[in-house]
């Protein structure tokens, strides 16, 4: 998985189309990544017992990584990430700009 945590995304499918937010935490086994207040959906809990009456609460659901682009901090413009070796560190790159990230 080439996003990490703090990269800002642009979502460009789904119910969301056009947010944009940093990553919280990224899932690389399922492919998803988990943005601040983008892909909202409510959940009814049940009251399990007096003291914990019922309740409407917000959840943030993960987002598939094919349905986000990732903006590069430097050019500003949606782009990929590509990969460079160089001194024998491996460091992401912006392919529009080509600068390190």
């Amino acid at each position: 998985m080439k996003l990490k945590k703090g990269d800002n995304l642009k979502i460009i499918r789904g119910k969301d189309k056009g947010k944009s937010g940093k990553i919280e935490k990224t899932f690389p086994k399922i492919k998803k990544v988990l943005i601040a207040n983008v892909n909202l959906y409510k959940r009814h809990l049940k009251a399990r017992s007096q003291s914990q009456p019922s309740e409407i609460v917000t959840l943030t659901k993960p987002l598939p990584e094919a349905n986000v682009s990732f903006i590069c901090p430097k050019c500003k413009k949606e782009s990929r990430i590509g990969f460079k070796i160089g001194n024998n560190v491996k460091s992401r790159i912006c392919t529009k700009c080509k600068s390190e990230i």
